[in-house]
């Protein structure tokens, strides 16, 4: 059974850092692209960012380019979101998703999700 379980999510104020975690199991992990994905509080769910099966690719939406930064641990089965310089509309609901062909909010596997929010 696949399964995608993230966390390290948290209440931060504005200009602050967290790290999100995502950890895998049930399918050969560094065989895959990894997606963050987040669902802003009334809004539909919007890409994040993407990392390559070996990690040596990396893709941003522009709103995060500079802030964040994706990464993994293909040892560890765990993908990483570094996110710096946090903003108010950083907040949602953030997963880690794979297999999306059919778009982001239709991806085959995703975790239960973790909460950021971004408030003074």
């Amino acid at each position: 059974e696949v399964q995608l379980v993230e966390s390290g999510g948290g209440l931060v104020q504005p200009g602050g850092s967290l790290r999100l975690s995502c950890t895998a199991s049930g399918f050969a992990f560094s065989r895959d692209a990894i997606n963050w994905v987040r669902q802003p509080p009334g809004k539909g769910v919007e890409w994040v960012a993407t990392i390559s099966n070996g990690g040596s690719h990396t893709y941003y939406t522009d709103s995060v380019k500079g802030r964040f930064t994706i990464s993994r641990n293909n040892a560890k089965n765990t993908v990483y979101l570094e996110m710096n310089s946090l903003k108010s509309e950083d907040t949602g609901l953030y997963y880690c998703v794979k297999n999306c062909a059919r778009g982001w909010s239709r991806c085959d596997y995703r975790g239960q999700g973790t909460q950021v929010t971004v408030s003074s």
